[in-house]
């Protein structure tokens, strides 16, 4: 394990969640410094371990990283006697589970505060803790659909699309963290833990910028696009001779400049493109017109002049690109974990960047559910190795 410097070095978390919205929070504060407590299920753990595409299920190294992995049966009194145990000191706590699972199992928020007082609860769901739909099942894609963000993902004559990861999943584990954090720098104050209640639909409608006002004040309703956002021009992916090239080219200045790149200044004071608002109404025409241009060049030369030109603008990438690129290298944007079976994993860095408390990765995902059993148990609730050895042979862990 790695030194941690982190900003949340001393924070003490026990993370209940599987799949993404509750581990991903778990990751973010694990990330920042937060010794994070994973509670998976005795031998099949979280289903996460499954998840991905290709023969090596390796999205478990990252949403799993930072943490360190316990098992404890939750539906059974021992399990949840264990829970509380761990939650007994503990900081935060994270759940993702359907609104009345950890009632059931006797860790709501009113038996863990009567435990732990400045325990913080962090609780994501479908659609609240709250309100009439509470009870309901909800993944990720349902809160975007009810967010707003499915209604205008995709091509319009077409049926809604979806992001190509999961949005809703991880705005929501954002949102719950950025609740935590709020929550901590309140209890300084008042010694006092509390709530977050994150609801995936929220989250999403969080990002939804002018969609609700414009509906209501001028009853718009917006639909799907595309490549592009209505009025906004030009901002879109481009064609080149050998590949395709991202183009911000919106704002007078910049579409200026753009033109000069062009070598048809004439079209920065021509009406039809002079504005903001022209450009906007001619959007697709003056996308046309640009993408004739583009496609006289290569992405390399369209790049430069791009460059030259100040002109917002880039490469449409993939991880293989990500990871030979410049830029990212320099940033260390990209992280390699020593990893048993693979030797190192390379891997998205913790961000944003903090000058005097860096978050870092400082420990790989857990090979095995409960891999730290004898560890966390011994330290946190001075188990002996042969009271674990009893939970494990009674399947309690």
């Amino acid at each position: 394990m790695n030194e941690n410097k982190g900003a949340l070095k001393g924070i003490r978390v026990v993370e209940f969640g599987q799949l993404i919205a509750g581990p991903f929070c778990g990751q973010l504060l694990g990330d920042m410094g937060a010794d994070v407590i994973k509670v998976e299920p005795p031998v099949v753990g979280d289903p996460m371990r499954q998840w991905g595409n290709g023969e090596h299920k390796v999205w478990w190294e990252v949403i799993g990283r930072n943490k360190r992995s316990v098992t404890a049966n939750l539906r059974v009194p021992e399990g949840q006697e264990l829970a509380r145990g761990l939650l007994a000191d503990a900081d935060i706590m994270i759940e993702n589970f359907k609104p009345g699972t950890m009632e059931k199992w006797g860790l709501d928020p009113a038996t863990l505060h009567a435990l732990n007082p400045r325990l913080i609860i962090v609780r994501m769901s479908g659609y609240g803790q709250t309100g009439p739909y509470s009870s309901r099942a909800g993944f990720g894609g349902i809160g975007e659909a009810m967010g707003g963000w499915r209604a205008i993902v995709g091509e319009p004559d077409r049926p809604p699309s979806r992001m190509g990861v999961s949005i809703g999943d991880s705005l929501c584990a954002t949102y719950g963290c950025m609740g935590a954090l709020a929550a901590l720098h309140t209890r300084q104050e008042t010694g006092k833990g509390q709530v977050v209640d994150a609801a995936l639909y929220e989250s999403v409608l969080q990002v939804m910028e002018s969609l609700v006002v414009e509906y209501d004040v001028m009853g718009i309703v917006r639909g799907r696009s595309g490549s592009i956002l209505p009025g906004i021009a030009p901002s879109n992916v481009y064609r080149c001779s050998d590949g395709e090239f991202m183009i911000g080219g919106n704002g007078d200045a910049i579409f200026a400049r753009l033109a000069e790149a062009m070598d048809q200044p004439e079209l920065a004071t021509d009406p039809r493109y002079a504005t903001h608002v022209a450009r906007g109404q001619r959007q697709a025409e003056l996308d046309a017109l640009i993408e004739d241009w583009t496609q006289t060049l290569t992405v390399d030369e369209l790049e430069a002049l791009m460059i030259a030109h100040s002109v917002p603008a880039g490469r449409v990438y993939t991880g293989k690109e990500m990871l030979a690129d410049p830029h990212f290298a320099a940033r260390e944007a990209i992280v390699q974990v020593p990893h048993p079976a693979h030797g190192t994993v390379r891997m998205q860095a913790p961000m944003p960047k903090l000058s005097e408390t860096p978050s870092a990765v400082r420990r790989r995902a857990p090979v095995f559910p409960g891999e730290h059993n004898a560890e966390v148990y011994g330290e946190r609730l001075g188990f002996s190795a042969e009271r674990i050895g009893q939970l494990q042979e009674a399947g309690i862990i």
